[in-house]
């Protein structure tokens, strides 16, 4: 597999950094968590890698595989020179503000802020920083995770509520979890404080991709106003308010 990486189009969310995927697929070789990287090169000024191609489907079913997937990932020792992620709750809205600047129509959205404060997880780790359905293949029993190229040294609810988010879920895999599912996930992750730390922090995290959604819907895809629509209403079932 050859991956051509664009430099147009910057992304508010989610980087697209070779670098970072070069050295992952280095750091991680022969765990069986990342594709076996074949050959690295530039073309027209564009930068690109060679994988070995993983014979596999993308992720529908059996969030606990999920969960146990991430806690072993998130045990590993990160390779230098990631950046570091967002971590707790001033740096989630400081981000989501970030994006919600670049939105034509954010003051509905921005009237909607998580209220409280989580603080940041003092001992960061190695996470995916985009573990969506469409970068898990599923493959004789077992997960590999594909494009690496937005990994940090993070807060690892940062990759638990990318995963169990209704926009996510529904774009690469048609629905969202159910309460079931999302139970089950959480339930099966290695660290419950993790699982805690996710669910305290989920009304940021739904706001954000709120915000996300709505910069992408923006620019004219009508299924990321579908995508805002579940974010906007899973943060206002469950978003902080003044007693």
């Amino acid at each position: 597999m050859i991956k051509l990486y664009a430099k147009e189009g910057a992304n508010p969310l989610f980087a697209n950094d070779p670098a970072r995927e070069i050295a992952i697929l280095t750091a991680l070789s022969g765990t069986g968590m990342v594709p076996s990287m074949v050959q690295t090169g530039a073309f027209e000024g564009h930068e690109w890698l060679g994988y070995a191609h993983v014979n596999g489907n993308p992720w529908q079913e059996d969030t606990g595989h999920v969960a146990q997937l991430l806690g072993r990932l998130h045990d590993l020792a990160p390779p230098p020179g990631l950046p570091p992620g967002v971590n707790g709750s001033a740096e989630l809205e400081r981000q989501t503000e970030a994006i919600l600047a670049l939105c034509r129509d954010q003051d509905g959205l921005a009237a909607l802020r998580p209220l409280g404060r989580v603080p940041p997880l003092a001992q960061p780790v190695l996470i995916h920083g985009d573990p969506v359905p469409g970068n898990l293949l599923a493959h004789d029993g077992t997960l590999t995770l594909i494009d690496w190229q937005c990994p940090q040294v993070g807060d690892p609810a940062e990759d638990l509520a990318l995963f169990l988010s209704p926009a996510m879920q529904l774009m690469y895999r048609g629905v969202p979890l159910s309460k079931a599912e999302a139970d089950v996930f959480l339930t099966a992750y290695p660290d419950p404080r993790t699982a805690g730390r996710t669910l305290a922090l989920m009304p940021w995290f739904h706001w954000r991709m709120a915000a996300y959604c709505l910069w992408r819907s923006e620019r004219g895809d009508a299924k990321d106003r579908q995508a805002f629509e579940l974010e906007l209403a899973a943060l206002q079932s469950i978003r902080p308010r003044n007693a």
